[in-house]
């Protein structure tokens, strides 16, 4: 497996085209893209420490050795369970996205529906993911995934809108290959990765072959543009002289992408679906179980951790941490990433063998959707408690830039300083900051899919006719 070095080193041979804020930037010299390859070598070093070796790499059954645990395809509980686990421990190690995570998830999806391709259809798709599945984990190559894209009217389907475009779609299919356009939106780390799989994202009818397609592409190929987002903390990254006074100084916020296809072409080894409308709903299904499982349930409760523990220090800096209202708050806190964690591990330890016959696992529907649900609330009250605890110096704090500046640097460690030095409650400030003033409430709320998708899911799933009878029987009711 690659060292963080290595990984690094392997940077510095793309090129991919990038564009944030109205202008093209290098992958490897721009302070905000640059966040995004400091979390990937950092997750490449997590997996080089032998402490946490179970949970970052597994033993790969198509090459006998051990693997990152982004490239294996879950053969068991203990793998699902060591799945989440891993989401788990890059949130805490990282305090942003593990930029491998929708990759590591869109491979298991692919793995099962195209096992039942090849059973069902005589189809050699499997064949051809198995392949590449060795290509990555023989090289150990940091694949991301691309499933949403822009979408266009709502009210209409994929052929019906006006630019096909708004859905990633096969405009030709060649003997070599096929050549696709559109976009996929809100894209986490494609610029840093080597790979991107791209799978539709919802299930297709008849008549919408076009857009039933699932490949791989790697970073920088023909014809992809990047457009990066921009907020005010890529701003503040922008001008700020010293990375050390920002709130997540080394891996910042979640970065994501517009990615673009234009005319790109995809040779046949790396189609992994295409016009198969009848198996886009289960591989869409499929990945949405296990992202809700790890990136909706057990990468937050990663963050969590990370907010309660500055909420505690907050507290006692301040002089304030065992007056009975704080307490309880923390309390509160500590309850809901105990029941967030509880959902995403039961949606690990309840799952089952997917498709049967195949020797890959899937996490248990209701449990993943419970847990994204139940972390979707929960992680907006964690945040106002936080903000509550941290109260207004994590927004009306003055720069700690001030504390070197021999002008002001007295008043500030004179006003600022209480049962710690001004210097800790100015940064843990900032650290409270960058979650309770920045993107990840909303990222929370909709990554993994909106809270909506899964109370659809979930009432879609739920057997009510069992607990009608249930209820018919203890009421007295005849059948």
């Amino acid at each position: 497996m690659k060292t963080a070095a290595e990984y690094l080193e392997s940077m510095r041979g793309l090129n991919p085209r990038i564009f944030l804020g109205g202008k093209q930037v290098n992958l490897l010299e721009n302070p905000t893209t640059m966040t995004v390859v400091r979390a990937n070598a950092r997750v490449y070093e997590l997996a080089q420490d032998l402490q946490y070796q179970e949970i970052m790499t597994a033993v790969s059954p198509y090459t006998g050795k051990r693997v990152s645990r982004c490239l294996h395809i879950a053969q068991s509980i203990h793998d699902l369970e060591m799945r989440a686990e891993m989401a788990l421990l890059t949130s805490q190690m990282l305090g942003t996205c593990n930029y491998r995570c929708v990759g590591a998830d869109t491979l298991n999806a692919l793995a099962g529906v195209t096992w039942e391709m090849d059973r069902d259809l005589g189809t050699d798709y499997h064949q051809r993911f198995i392949k590449y599945l060795k290509y990555l984990q023989e090289n150990d190559l940091a694949v991301s995934g691309a499933v949403t894209d822009p979408k266009g009217e709502r009210t209409k389907r994929p052929a019906q809108q006006e630019d096909p475009d708004v859905y990633v779609h096969v405009v030709e299919k060649r003997s070599d290959g096929i050549v696709v356009r559109g976009a996929k939106v809100s894209q986490s780390g494609a610029i840093g990765c080597h790979e991107t799989v791209v799978i539709p994202t919802m299930a297709m009818r008849p008549g919408e072959e076009n857009f039933a397609v699932a490949f791989a592409v790697p970073n920088g190929a023909p014809g992809i543009t990047y457009i990066s987002q921009y907020t005010p903390f890529t701003a503040e990254r922008e001008v700020m002289p010293d990375v050390k006074y920002l709130g997540n100084p080394l891996y910042g916020q979640r970065e994501t992408c517009t990615m673009v296809f234009e005319n790109v072409f995809v040779p046949w080894e790396r189609v992994f679906l295409c016009g198969e409308t009848q198996f886009t709903g289960k591989l869409i299904a499929r990945f949405a179980k296990t992202h809700r499982m790890n990136c909706g349930g057990a990468c937050k409760v990663g963050f969590a951790d990370l907010i309660i523990g500055a909420s505690q220090l907050a507290a006692e800096y301040a002089g304030v941490q065992k007056a009975p209202h704080i307490v309880e708050k923390i309390t509160d806190m500590i309850r809901i990433r105990e029941t967030c964690y509880a959902c995403s591990v039961a949606a690990a330890v309840k799952g089952r063998e997917e498709p049967t016959g195949s020797g890959f696992y899937q996490p248990d529907d209701i449990f993943g959707n419970v847990a994204k649900l139940t972390v979707a609330d929960g992680f907006w009250e964690i945040m106002k408690w936080a903000g509550d605890i941290g109260g207004g110096m994590a927004v009306t704090m003055p720069s700690e830039l001030e504390l070197e500046n021999t002008e002001t640097a007295h008043y500030v460690k004179k006003f600022f300083k209480a049962a710690a030095s001004a210097g800790l409650r100015l940064r843990i400030a900032k650290f409270i900051q960058n979650w309770c003033a920045g993107l990840h409430g909303a990222g929370t709320w909709h990554g993994a899919g909106s809270p909506q998708a899964q109370k659809m899911a979930l009432y879609a799933l739920t057997d009510l006719e069992k607990k009608k009878k249930l209820a018919k029987n203890l009421a007295g009711i005849a059948e």
